[in-house]
């Protein structure tokens, strides 16, 4: 299993930052995505990337607004993902963890840079979306 760790300060309150991230009705600002299908409200939704590769996620837990955890399968991995969420004096401190095993073995050699790069410009996303 690789293991990638992101966490950033955002200028933006918590309750702004959650709303952002669990809004599966808009996925405009997600520079990686083409859209998202929710199967079952509040627990099953799909997310296609721009070249349309689906990915399924199963909501494990949603603790408005500290925690949010997901399953996610696809033809090429499988994982779990974890952010929580923290006010602080400076803004909204949000910690990400992507746990994910790969299906391919010849991919396992690129996932941590694929991960490291896919949570950074998640999070350059996010800020914008913020507007920060």
């Amino acid at each position: 299993m690789t293991e990638s760790k992101k966490k950033a300060v955002l200028k933006s309150r918590i309750e702004q930052v959650w709303e952002v991230v669990t809004d599966l009705s808009d996925c405009s600002w997600r520079s990686d995505l083409q859209r998202i299908d929710v199967l079952e409200p509040g627990k099953t939704f799909v997310e296609y990337t721009k070249e349309g590769f689906p990915t399924t996620f199963v909501i494990t837990r949603f603790e408005p607004p500290y925690r949010y955890e997901f399953t996610m399968d696809n033809a090429n991995m499988t994982g779990t993902w974890t952010g929580l969420f923290r006010q602080t004096d400076e803004g909204c401190e949000a910690d990400f963890t992507e746990r994910v095993d790969v299906k391919k073995w010849i991919m396992k050699p690129f996932v941590p840079g694929y991960l490291k790069k896919q949570q950074e410009q998640y999070f350059n996303d996010l800020k914008a979306a913020l507007g920060e």
